[in-house]
């Protein structure tokens, strides 16, 4: 019996979907067909009827619930999104740091894994509005944080306006690590608050090469705000999962693009 004579399991399946995207707010087609047990050409199929229904808005490689290209998800929303592969950028991304460097880190769950994995470093100085990735560095053996001022915005966790960007203006740093929610070959880096993308702006600007940390839900995805313009992107450390074709067309834009394999995707 074809998928298209039962109805009913179409249904739940479709229904399924978007109750999904509603707790995650945007998913790649690879983690809804894996999560509902069929393929990405039926998942697609489903993705495309339920768009034309006002459901759910397309992105390339994706889907995310309508008017989410402005919706900002907490830090405690996404830290346990992707962990796996967050980790696995977090480790390459850290090889990217030289001993006596001075870098900056913006806001969200992948650098905070970055921050972790920068512990056993030493000989670092790191400049930040992030306050989980200053309690993550805080004690680290030969690290050294400066906090940038700014207020607290809260979903985020990071310190925002005239103050933090002012604390960043006079600095040189040799590195900047960013994770913003998007990347496209586009527009570059991208995030839904205009806050938060004033001092990842100013994070960038200050440093000498942009290093950007995205797990493969976010690239493809565009969201309001562009923070570095792809051909800023000196790096990009991603995971296996990412859309082939975003890479490639960043590759030719100019960044050297870092795949790295989960430890769950190696059945470790």
């Amino acid at each position: 019996m074809s998928e298209e004579s039962r109805p009913a399991f179409g249904a739940e399946r479709r229904e399924h979907i978007l109750e999904l995207v509603r707790a995650n707010g945007s998913m790649s087609l690879r983690d809804l067909a894996a999560k509902v047990r069929a393929s990405e050409v039926t998942v697609r199929r489903d993705v495309r009827a339920m768009e034309a229904e006002g459901l759910l808005d397309r992105r390339r490689g994706g889907v995310a619930l309508p008017g989410r290209i402005g919706h900002e998800q907490s830090y405690s929303g996404k830290s346990e999104q992707c962990a796996a592969e967050k980790a696995a950028i977090a480790a390459a991304a850290a090889r990217l740091a030289r001993p006596g460097d001075a870098v900056t880190i913006g806001p969200g769950s992948t650098a905070v894994a970055l921050a972790r994995a920068l512990r056993g470093h030493g000989d670092l100085t790191v400049v930040t509005n992030a306050l989980p990735v200053a309690d993550a560095l805080a004690g680290a053996p030969g690290v050294e944080i400066v906090m940038t001022g700014g207020t607290v915005h809260a979903p985020m966790r990071a310190l925002v306006g005239a103050a933090a960007e002012a604390t960043l203006s006079g600095l040189r740093v040799n590195r900047a690590f960013l994770s913003g929610n998007g990347v496209s070959a586009e527009r570059g880096l991208s995030t839904p608050n205009p806050a938060v993308a004033g001092v990842d702006r100013a994070l960038s600007a200050c440093a000498e090469e942009t290093i950007v940390l995205a797990d493969h839900t976010k690239i493809g995805a565009d969201t309001m705000v562009t923070t570095v313009a792809p051909e800023n992107i000196a790096h990009l450390v991603t995971d296996s999962g990412a859309d082939p074709e975003v890479i490639m067309t960043l590759e030719e834009i100019g960044a050297l693009v870092h795949v790295v394999v989960a430890v769950d995707e190696r059945g470790q």
